[in-house]
C-alpha cells in the first residue's frame, strides 16, 4: 500500500520533469544561438556576476512554479524587480511598457503560445528597435536560476515571467547577460519603443563629459529644464531618475542607480499650500527613502487624512513619495522619453503637440573621406551633409544616433560594448541651395548640440520655412562610424542627402568654351599613386592641358568624376602643374615643384571641380585618390575658354534655313 501511495504522490516538480522530458522529445525549442550555459551568462568576467560560476541552473517557468503566467491579473504585480544583475537601466525602461499597451504589444507580440496551451513549444519572440528598424529576437524559455529561483530580473508576482523573458532576449541581443551590467536608461527606452529620450540635469550642469567646445546655442535637450514639462505631459512621459553619488536620503543606496517615476500629482495642504508630489519606484523592491514623505514621515500630517490614505493606498512594494524639492536635492539627473502614440507619432515634451511628420536617413563617417571631425579642423566641410526643407513654421526635433553593429560576434568570441564617439549636430540656415559652403560653415550655426559622448544627441527647436544645412560630425578627425539622422516635426519637412555640385560657369560676353573629356583609371600596382603625401604620387595618370586664351578672369574649369557607386566612393582630388617652356612634365611631381592650382583636400564625393584662371601655356593635370593602391575609373572634363570671332548672320524672318547632312553607312 505504501508503495502505491508513494508512486501516486510524486511531487509536482518530479511530474513536471517527466513531462519536460516527454515534451522535449516533441521538439520543444532549444535556442542554439544563446545556449543555457556560461557562454550566455558571461563575456569578459569583469563584473561581480563572474562569482556565479557553476552556481546557475537553467529552468523553464513550469519547472520554477505551478501555473506560470506572462502577466498577473493585478497589473501592479507585473512591475519588474531587479535581481543580482546590475541592469536597473533596463528595468526602468520595462516599467515604461506597462504604461503603454501599444508599445508592450510592439515589443512582446501578443497571442504567443503559453505553458498551458497545447501549442506551447518553449519559444518566445520579442522585437527591439535598433538603428531605425524593428528587429525580432527569439529565445527559448530556459531561465538562469539559483536554488530553483530566478537570479536576475523578475516580476513582483513570482508566477509572472514577462520581465525575465524580455531580459533574456535583450541579453541575447547584446551578446550575454553580463553585457547588461550598467547602461543608460535613455538607450533602453529607445530600444524598447523607437522614441527619442533626453537626459536632463537637476544640478544645473550637464552630466555627460564633453570635449572642450563652446555651446553655440542653449536651445538643446540638455539645456532644457524639467520645470518646462507640464504636469500633464509628465504623466504621459516615461521618466526615470538617477543618483550619481551616494545620497544621504537613501540609506544603503549606492551611486549610479536609476529608479522609475510612476506618478506626478499636485496636492493641497490643510493650510492651502500647493505641493507637487512624486511617486518613485526602486527596482530593488525596497523603499529606502528616509525623507519627510516616507510612509510614516512628517509630510503626511500636512494633508487631509482622506488624501493621505488615498495616496498611500497607491503605493506598491518598493515605491515611495517625495516632494519636488526633495526630488531635486536627492537626484542628479532625469531621463525623459517622448510619448509615442498608437500611430507611432512622437509627442513633444515642450509643447504637447504631436510631431506627425518624420524622416530618417543613415550615413557614415569614413576615415580619409567623410570623417572631418569638429569645427576646429579644416576638414569639417568633408563631413556628411544633409538638406532639411521646412515647408511651414513649426516645431522640429532633430536627433543624431550612433548606430551599433548588429552582426553576431565572431565564432568563439562575444559582442563587445560599442565604442561611443563624441558626436554633434550643427544646423545652418541657407537662403537657397546654391551657396558658398566654406563661407557658410565659418559662420556660427543657427542651432547645435555640441559634441557629447552619448549614443544619441538631440536638438529641439522651432524653424521658419526655408532650407537648412545639417552637418553631423565626430569630435575627432578620422573617427569612423555609422549614424542615423532622424527628424520629427509638427510641420511638413523634407530630408535628403546634399550632393556636391560644381560651381556654375561665370557669364562671358566674348569668346566661347571648348570641352575636352578624358577617360582614365587608377590601377593597383601601376597608376594608383595616391596624393602628394606619398612618394608614388607621380605614378598617377597625366592629362595634358593647353591654354591659349586669357581674356582676364577665370578661363579654365576642370571637373574630376569617379565612376563608382555612392556607397563606395574614394577621396579624390587633383593638381595642375605648369610645364616649363621647352621642358617636359616628367619631373613635375618631385618635391621641388609645386602645382599652380590644386583641388584639395581630397573629397569623398562623386565629383570635384575647380574654376580658375591659367595663363597661356602648357599644363599637366594629375588626378589622384588620397590613399595609394585604390582602383577606380574616372572622367576628367576640361573646359577652356577659346577665342572665336562672332559670325555675322543675315537670316531673314520667314525664310527656311536649309541644313545639309551626310550620312555614311559602313558595309
Amino acid at each position: 500500500m505504501s508503495n502505491v501511495m508513494f508512486s501516486t504522490q510524486l511531487s509536482w516538480r518530479e511530474g513536471l520533469v517527466a513531462m519536460e522530458t516527454e515534451t522535449e522529445q516533441q521538439s520543444v525549442f532549444v535556442d542554439p544561438d544563446f545556449p543555457a550555459d556560461d557562454t550566455s551568462l558571461f563575456s569578459d568576467y569583469t563584473t561581480p556576476l563572474s562569482k556565479l560560476l557553476e552556481d546557475v541552473t537553467w529552468l523553464r517557468p513550469q519547472e520554477i512554479c505551478k501555473q506560470p503566467q506572462l502577466f498577473p491579473d493585478d497589473l501592479v504585480e507585473a512591475h519588474p524587480k531587479q535581481g543580482i544583475l546590475g541592469d536597473c537601466w533596463l528595468i526602468c525602461a520595462c516599467s515604461m511598457l506597462l504604461k503603454n499597451q501599444h508599445l508592450l504589444n510592439k515589443v512582446f507580440p501578443p497571442e504567443q503560445p503559453l505553458w498551458d496551451d497545447s501549442a506551447y513549444h518553449g519559444e518566445f519572440r520579442f522585437r527591439f528597435w535598433r538603428n531605425g528598424h524593428w528587429i525580432e529576437v527569439r529565445v527559448d524559455d530556459r531561465l538562469p536560476c539559483i536554488n530553483d529561483t530566478l537570479c536576475f530580473s523578475r516580476c513582483q508576482n513570482p508566477r509572472a515571467f514577462w520581465v525575465a523573458l524580455l531580459e533574456k532576449a535583450f541579453a541575447k541581443l547584446h551578446g550575454s547577460y553580463e553585457r547588461l551590467w550598467a547602461g543608460q536608461v535613455c538607450e533602453a527606452m529607445v530600444d524598447l519603443s523607437g522614441t527619442i529620450a533626453v537626459r536632463l540635469s537637476l544640478k544645473g550642469a550637464e552630466t555627460p563629459q564633453q570635449p572642450n567646445e563652446t555651446q553655440t546655442n542653449p536651445d538643446t535637450a540638455n539645456g532644457m529644464s524639467l520645470s518646462q514639462v507640464s504636469l500633464e505631459l509628465k504623466e504621459q512621459c516615461a521618466i526615470s531618475c538617477c543618483v550619481h553619488s551616494a545620497s544621504t536620503g537613501f540609506p544603503g543606496l549606492g551611486q549610479f542607480h536609476a529608479m522609475s517615476v510612476m506618478e506626478w500629482t499636485n496636492v493641497t495642504t490643510t493650510t492651502g499650500e500647493q505641493v507637487e508630489l512624486i511617486r518613485i519606484r526602486n527596482p530593488w523592491g525596497r523603499r529606502s527613502w528616509a525623507g519627510a514623505w516616507r510612509e510614516s514621515g512628517s509630510g503626511w500630517a500636512s494633508l487631509e487624512a482622506s488624501c493621505t490614505q488615498a495616496l498611500l493606498r497607491r503605493t506598491a512594494e518598493g515605491e515611495f513619495w517625495m516632494d519636488v524639492t526633495e526630488f531635486r536635492q536627492e537626484f542628479d539627473e532625469v531621463t525623459v522619453g517622448y510619448p509615442v502614440s498608437d500611430g507611432g507619432h512622437l509627442k513633444s515634451i515642450y509643447s504637447g503637440c504631436f510631431l506627425t511628420h518624420s524622416h530618417q536617413i543613415g550615413g557614415r563617417w569614413v576615415k580619409g573621406h567623410s570623417a572631418g571631425g569638429c569645427r576646429n579642423n579644416s576638414t569639417f566641410s568633408s563631413n556628411p551633409k544633409f538638406w532639411l526643407k521646412v515647408c511651414e513654421r513649426g516645431e522640429v526635433l532633430l536627433s543624431l544616433l550612433q548606430c551599433e553593429r548588429l552582426e553576431p560576434p565572431a565564432e568563439g568570441g562575444t559582442q563587445q560594448h560599442p565604442h561611443l564617439q563624441a558626436i554633434a549636430l550643427h544646423v545652418w540656415k541657407v537662403k537657397k541651395k546654391h551657396f558658398n559652403l566654406v563661407r557658410t560653415l565659418n559662420k556660427p550655426p543657427l542651432v547645435a548640440h555640441t559634441h557629447a559622448y552619448d549614443r544619441e544627441v538631440v536638438v529641439n527647436t522651432h524653424l521658419n520655412p526655408g532650407f537648412y544645412l545639417l552637418v553631423p560630425s565626430t569630435f575627432l578627425q578620422g573617427a569612423e562610424g555609422c549614424f542615423l539622422l532622424r527628424v520629427h516635426s509638427s510641420c511638413s519637412t523634407l530630408l535628403s542627402v546634399m550632393k556636391s555640385t560644381p560651381p556654375p560657369l561665370q557669364h562671358c560676353s566674348e569668346g566661347e568654351w571648348e570641352t575636352i573629356r578624358s577617360h582614365g583609371s587608377w590601377s593597383v600596382g601601376s597608376t594608383a599613386g595616391g596624393s602628394r603625401n606619398f612618394a608614388t604620387h607621380g605614378h598617377n595618370p597625366r592629362i595634358p592641358l593647353t591654354v591659349t586664351y586669357d581674356p582676364g578672369g577665370n578661363n579654365v574649369r576642370i571637373t574630376l568624376h569617379q565612376n563608382r557607386p555612392e556607397n563606395a566612393l574614394h577621396a579624390i582630388g587633383f593638381h595642375i602643374y605648369k610645364v616649363p617652356d621647352g621642358g617636359s612634365g616628367s619631373l613635375l611631381t618631385t618635391g621641388s615643384v609645386c602645382p599652380v592650382v590644386s583641388c584639395v583636400p581630397h573629397a569623398h564625393s562623386q565629383e570635384v571641380s575647380v574654376f580658375c584662371r591659367l595663363h597661356p601655356g602648357e599644363y599637366v593635370v594629375i588626378p589622384s585618390t588620397y590613399q595609394p593602391e585604390l582602383s577606380a575609373d574616372f572622367t576628367l572634363t576640361l573646359l577652356r575658354r577659346i577665342h572665336r570671332k562672332a559670325m555675322q548672320s543675315q537670316e531673314l524672318l520667314g525664310h527656311a534655313v536649309q541644313e545639309v547632312s551626310c550620312i555614311s553607312v559602313m558595309r
